[in-house]
């Protein structure tokens, strides 16, 4: 790790809280954030805080009949799974909830949206195995990835969408066993699947909207894979690199870079990491076929800044190097991370 100019990572402000953080994101186009998660008595609550000068003032506090544990901007309304396995659409100003369904028997794990280009979708992810995409301007869902053996069902872990560009779209399902799979939507199929033996507790594109290019997942023995999506045969090409020495809970690409990402770690810690392309994307296999070739994954730099995991971590679409994230020690931080621009 070259330190003459890693990036710093600077902790700007911090607050306590009393409930258990499972989720925080940015308010679009805001000094604000939502936290979510769920305090001492199983209910669900979230907050909106927003960045003072010198400290984070909550702004409101919405409850809710059950714990929170992921959600996602949806446009301008917030999108989030509970305990209990109900996705809701909520308008956080008026707080009416534009939609709401019982999506899955057990806890909602991961959720995200996509709204760039075509109709508005919600994928969720949850612990009866099951990965759904919603419309929500139905109740049923649009598409239900089922588990195929009833007997050992694997747990959704993590979702994504990428691929969404045109009218294409395609979602990442990450699984407890290890199982990574890619469903392409426009064509209602399997397009992809493979095992890194690990379960996947992060998994991200590196751009959603645009043709998909590159795909990190995260696990639970600390591993990092990165994919290269542009060119299959017979799979694609990947490298495997050793991140934090704990669980790595999820992973967030810079919005500025998609070529760079932080981690959170289990151990509290915060990685910031760079991907170099190499000399030839692409090279000819023995029976001149297009291959896949992999990068290199440069550590950038790293600090301990949670007690305990870091549960949620998001970036600030228009301040680069901006992010807010919790931990499970119940605290949330806002962080500043310099130099990003230099690379």
């Amino acid at each position: 790790m070259d330190t003459t100019n890693a990036p710093q990572i600077i902790e700007h402000l911090s607050k306590s809280l009393n409930f258990t953080p499972f989720v925080t994101r940015w308010i679009p186009g805001t000094a604000k954030f939502v936290l979510c998660g769920q305090p001492p008595k199983a209910n669900g609550i979230i907050e909106i805080l927003q960045l003072n000068k010198t400290e984070l003032k909550t702004l409101s506090s919405i409850e809710q009949p059950k714990g929170i544990k992921c959600g996602q901007y949806l446009d301008n309304q917030f999108t989030f799974g509970d305990f209990d396995g109900k996705l809701k659409v909520m308008d956080l100003e008026t707080r009416k909830i534009a939609f709401e369904v019982k999506a899955h028997d057990q806890i909602i794990n991961s959720i995200d949206t996509c709204y760039n280009i075509g109709a508005p979708e919600i994928v969720t992810g949850s612990r009866d195995g099951c990965v759904r995409v919603w419309d929500p301007r139905q109740a049923a869902p649009v598409v239900s990835l089922e588990p195929i053996e009833k007997d050992v069902i694997p747990d959704a872990w993590s979702v994504a969408f990428g691929n969404s560009y045109n009218d294409e779209r395609v979602i990442a399902c990450g699984y407890d066993n290890g199982d990574i799979k890619l469903f392409d939507l426009k064509q209602n199929q399997l397009i992809w699947d493979t095992n890194v033996k690990n379960g996947i507790c992060g998994i991200e594109f590196d751009r959603k909207d645009i043709q998909m290019n590159k795909l990190v997942a995260t696990t639970l023995e600390s591993k990092i894979n990165v994919f290269d999506l542009r060119t299959f045969n017979n799979g694609y090409a990947s490298l495997i690199h050793e991140g934090q020495k704990s669980t790595i809970w999820g992973v967030k690409h810079l919005p500025q870079n998609r070529d760079l990402f932080a981690t959170q770690g289990g151990d509290g810690a915060l990685n910031i990491y760079k991907y170099s392309y190499p000399s030839q994307r692409q090279i000819q296999d023995t029976e001149g076929k297009p291959k896949g070739v992999i990068g290199k994954l440069e550590l950038l730099n790293k600090q301990d800044v949670c007690q305990q995991p870091i549960s949620s971590l998001d970036w600030n679409a228009d301040k680069l190097g901006l992010a807010c994230l919790c931990g499970l020690d119940q605290t949330c931080k806002v962080v500043i991370v310099t130099k990003l621009n230099l690379y």
